[in-house]
């Protein structure tokens, strides 16, 4: 039987990010299922007391550094968004909306935004650009705003950061193999180890 990976996210962490374009070709190797768990950071944050690595002074411009490594060790295009940070609570509610009510169109979805926020460096904090974005890569902006005030879907992204917070999680990404946490995309050895 094959393992599986669960990928706690959210969109508007940049190491989530260089940790998406690596996953689905890691579980391809290792032969492994990739579960796609979203949530929300600024749930997590809150109710871990945890803040995101940019806002520390010291360890902002370092984390800037670091990323661009990775993005090169990777071969992925990255681009630090000049609009972080983003406020995410209106996209991951069309996350879960795509991945609940329209699952075949959900990893096309997710790549857009991602794209639009960390190679393209858009402001997703802007309504109008958000439209645009979905417009362009073939998806009704119409519709996915309908989706964000779906109770059931509101209540499904509340649900799943619940779970992450009783499961360990404090950040993003956050990796699960069975019961066993990996944070961080600078932990994908361990998350490939675990598959293997």
């Amino acid at each position: 039987m094959s393992k599986s990976v669960e990928f706690f996210f959210d969109l508007g962490s940049p190491t989530t990010y260089l940790a998406y374009t690596q996953l689905p070709g890691l579980c391809a190797q290792t032969n492994s299922q990739l579960i796609y768990r979203p949530m929300l950071l600024g749930g997590v944050f809150k109710a871990t007391g945890n803040a995101s690595p940019a806002t520390i002074p010291a360890k902002g411009p370092y984390m800037f550094k670091d990323l661009n490594r990775f993005a090169q060790r990777y071969g992925v295009a990255f681009r630090f968004n000049p609009h972080f940070p983003i406020n995410t609570l209106t996209l991951m509610r069309a996350v879960t909306g795509m991945q609940l009510r329209h699952p075949e169109r959900f990893e096309a979805f997710i790549d857009c935004l991602f794209r639009a926020l960390w190679v393209d460096a858009r402001n997703l904090n802007d309504p109008a650009t958000v439209a645009a974005v979905l417009s362009e890569s073939g998806f009704d902006p119409g519709s996915v705003l309908a989706l964000t005030a779906d109770e059931q879907v509101k209540e499904a992204l509340k649900a799943a950061t619940e779970q992450a917070i009783k499961r360990g999680v404090f950040g993003a990404p956050s990796m699960f193999v069975g019961d066993e946490l990996y944070f961080g995309q600078d932990r994908l050895d361990f998350v490939r180890e675990a598959l293997a």
